[in-house]
């Protein structure tokens, strides 16, 4: 199908998220008409920072309340758009018969409007790396986007965890499926990594675990990340960007996925550590990070590390598609600690001989 058409109509659903916020943003500084998906437009607490937006002034960027929830809430949004990013989380992942007709209601909505033809729907690397037995990742370990979890092992079901994996590979197959059968559309899939960079509004900081994170290293207390990953990382506003030029580019194809990633990975405790080594002016106390795990998981913390460490984390295909160079980690570790500080007021621990202000 066709890409979008320069300076079309774009609807974003999840727009006042994280990622969402970004690609708004972003698409508005590409010269797109946005209309923005929300849960609620009257929450000015989450919707604010849109309506301050210059293009809300105008007129090209509107807001308009969907929640998930309700069938049909799309109709009359995605009537007259020519793409969509579909950024919204459901609410429960670990029902599949939930995400299934979440999926079905949106897919409905874009067949109904008759000028979409392109959505690009945001999955995540859980749908490439999640694993009920992490050995697999010792037998295939280059993650890319052909790669799926072992789809076979018993263990891969919601009641072990794997629920959210399982849902994004659902959501994956359920668009490319009803584009197929459209003809007249196609859907793309993003995968993100972890989204680390710049909150735009003071609620942000809450809706996603790595912006989360830092606040709370910032804060003096932080947790040991499962299984001993490491974080593997991606700047959200290239996030962003890649959704945005998945909706333009003329070489996609129905069904494809692509991985939003930066190929840098680093452990939870050295993240921490960057904060005082990239913004020494802060003087954060460091804290120690918190294991939370039982002993005998501990006991092969080795093991795991070692596991993540043999992984081959890959990029090709998006900057070979796209051209996009990532942003060094570095850079989106400052600036979401920034953000933190200067959006949504966190104030840091600091050691002795500074001091901090509200």
């Amino acid at each position: 199908m066709a890409p979008v058409p320069q300076g079309g109509t774009i609807a974003v659903t999840g727009s006042a998220g994280f990622i969402g916020g970004w690609t708004v943003k972003r698409l508005l500084n590409r010269g797109y008409r946005v209309r923005a998906c929300v849960r609620d437009i009257t929450d000015d607490s989450k919707t604010g920072f849109l309506k301050q937006m210059g293009a809300y002034q105008s007129g090209r960027l509107t807001l308009h309340t969907a929640d998930l929830d309700n069938d049909g809430c799309f109709d009359s949004i995605f009537a007259g758009c020519h793409g969509v990013c579909h950024l919204s989380h459901v609410s429960d992942y670990d029902d599949p018969d939930y995400v299934k007709r979440v999926c079905d209601h949106i897919i409905a909505s874009v067949n109904a409007s008759q000028t979409i033809t392109r959505v690009v729907v945001t999955s995540s690397i859980a749908a490439v790396i999640s694993e009920a037995d992490l050995q697999e990742l010792v037998r295939r370990p280059v993650c890319y986007e052909d790669r799926y979890p072992d789809e076979t092992n018993p263990k891969r079901s919601p009641a072990k965890g794997q629920g959210y994996s399982m849902g994004k590979v659902a959501a994956q197959r359920a668009f490319s499926d009803a584009a197929h059968q459209s003809g007249r559309w196609d859907a793309i899939t993003c995968c993100p990594a972890d989204n680390v960079g710049p909150i735009q509004s003071a609620h942000q900081k809450d809706m996603g675990p790595w912006q989360h994170n830092i606040e709370m290293m910032l804060l003096g207390k932080y947790f040991q990340n499962g299984a001993y990953r490491p974080w593997m990382t991606v700047d959200v506003r290239d996030t962003a960007d890649c959704h945005i030029g998945l909706l333009e580019s003329v070489d996609v194809h129905n069904g494809e996925r692509y991985i939003a990633w930066s190929t840098d990975a680093r452990n939870v405790e050295d993240i921490c550590a960057d904060i005082d080594r990239l913004l020494p002016e802060i003087g954060h106390a460091t804290p120690e990070v918190t294991d939370p795990f039982p002993e005998r998981i501990q006991a092969r913390e080795q093991e795991f590390r070692g596991v993540w460490a043999g992984c081959e984390l890959r990029n090709d295909r998006i900057r070979n598609l796209l051209g996009i160079e990532f942003r060094p980690l570095d850079e989106s570790v400052r600036d979401c600690v920034e953000s933190l500080l200067g959006v949504a007021g966190v104030v840091p621990v600091v050691r002795d001989g500074f001091t901090t202000t509200k």
